[in-house]
């Protein structure tokens, strides 16, 4: 008889990782409060001043500058520009989550990784079904694909749910898988008109940059001034040619992160690597500048009125997108954790039951800030399909908040228990009885 553990589905990881955890749910949540300032500010001026709204949003800036193609509207500055911002952070949670965090060690990393993706293919395909006759709206089937972590920690802090740590890391590391696939949707479905030539020009400063963070990391780290001087000029180089060759700009700022260092280098004594610093660093203008200024320009959306909202909703588009985020992702999700788990012969961690799985798997329909990217890319920011999409996307994103709220709701008083648990088992050296060490 195997003496082997018996695995365990959502158990507790490292005292560490959790800590770490937490302190980015907490950022996040308020980035996500901000983003949902940002999007109702966008309905209201794109339906009461909608004159000033879309001139505004399609107000050009730049020029053909080096044969670049860089006069686009404000609108899209945001989508292309400072979205690249928020891509950069998404890559450095990335690379610190495989070099240091959970996805680096595959049995940890296996169910989050199978949920994001059933989470990814379930909603795709629904999204398919009823949109397949028409080719067009087809386009967009990798819309409600998406979950946005910071919307969704936002509900989070708004229901104040005690969510037990398992359920939060799992979350978190549900979105960074998601946002892998994600961004690798958009590298390869959405690239049009690809320069070879362009492209490969943008891997030289994307190398330039990965070589000088790593050799000089400790300047970086203690100079506030030195990345001003020498990676961002480098940074901003990149995301110009990588714009102009065709490919998303966006997909510039995450292979820029992966040049970024995790740990410290060799004989440093810092606490911790360059990717940290600089996610400290970038990450208030991400949540309180970029992120927001890009839900502003892209939310906004002239409903018109009752007859315009059903007409929107009842579409195909609008089907697909409603029904993809709030069915497909909470199907994905916990149906592939159910899965994963059956075929490992594994069982839940015993303080969590399978309505806890689907409650967050209900959250994960929250889809925003790269839903409504994915909508622009398949459809043309301002074009009526796009208008549908993002329709579906605010609806599908409210009714997925509303359901999660009342299911993980539901459980707090179960929660606030584990949680009493949990600082119940504290031992002297700090570390909680019931967390790995």
């Amino acid at each position: 008889m195997s003496n082997r553990p018996v695995p365990v589905t959502l158990a507790r990881g490292a005292y560490t990782e959790f800590v770490r955890v937490q302190g980015i749910l907490r950022r996040e949540s308020v980035g996500g409060v901000l983003l949902l300032i940002a999007a109702a500010a966008a309905m209201l001026a794109a339906n009461l001043a909608p004159e000033f709204y879309f001139g505004l949003r399609d107000t050009h800036l730049g020029g053909d500058v080096l044969g670049l193609h860089l006069d686009l509207s404000l609108g899209h500055w945001a989508a292309d520009g400072l979205l690249a911002v928020f891509f950069f952070l998404v890559g450095l949670e990335l690379k610190r989550e495989f070099v240091v965090g959970d996805l680096r060690d595959p049995q940890t990393a296996l169910v989050p990784v199978v949920a994001a993706i059933g989470g990814v293919a379930v909603p795709a395909l629904i999204f398919v079904l009823f949109t397949f006759a028409d080719p067009q709206a087809r386009a967009g089937w990798a819309i409600p694909a998406a979950t946005d972590i910071a919307f969704a920690l936002a509900v989070l802090a708004v229901i104040g749910s005690h969510l037990p740590a398992a359920l939060r890391t799992f979350l978190l590391t549900l979105a960074v898988a998601d946002d892998l696939i994600a961004i690798t949707i958009i590298a390869f479905f959405y690239t049009r008109d690809l320069e070879p030539l362009l492209l490969l020009a943008a891997l030289v400063p994307i190398a330039a940059f990965a070589v000088l963070a790593t050799r000089f990391q400790r300047l970086f780290s203690r100079r506030w001034w030195a990345p001003w001087l020498v990676l961002i000029p480098l940074a901003v180089v990149a995301w110009a040619l990588t714009y102009a060759s065709g490919v998303h700009a966006t997909v510039a700022g995450v292979l820029l992160a992966f040049g970024v260092p995790v740990r410290p280098a060799p004989g440093d004594d810092a606490a911790h690597g360059l990717a940290e610093t600089l996610e400290h660093r970038v990450r208030p203008f991400s949540a309180g500048v970029a992120v927001p200024v890009f839900a502003f320009f892209s939310a906004g959306v002239a409903i018109g009125g009752l007859d315009g909202f059903t007409a929107a909703v009842s579409s195909p588009i609008g089907l697909g997108v409603i029904l993809g985020l709030v069915a497909g992702k909470a199907i994905g999700i916990s149906g592939a954790t159910w899965l994963v788990t059956r075929l490992r012969h594994a069982h839940l961690d015993a303080d969590l039951g399978w309505v806890d799985v689907f409650g967050i798997a209900v959250l994960g329909g929250i889809g925003f800030t790269v839903s409504l990217l994915v909508s622009e890319l398949s459809f043309g920011l301002g074009t009526p399909n796009d208008d549908i999409g993002k329709v579906a996307i605010l609806t599908a994103s409210l009714l997925a908040a509303g359901l999660a709220a009342v299911l993980l709701g539901s459980r707090n008083r179960h929660y606030r228990a584990v949680e009493l648990a949990e600082l119940a088992d504290d031992d002297a050296d700090g570390t909680p009885d019931r967390f790995q060490r």
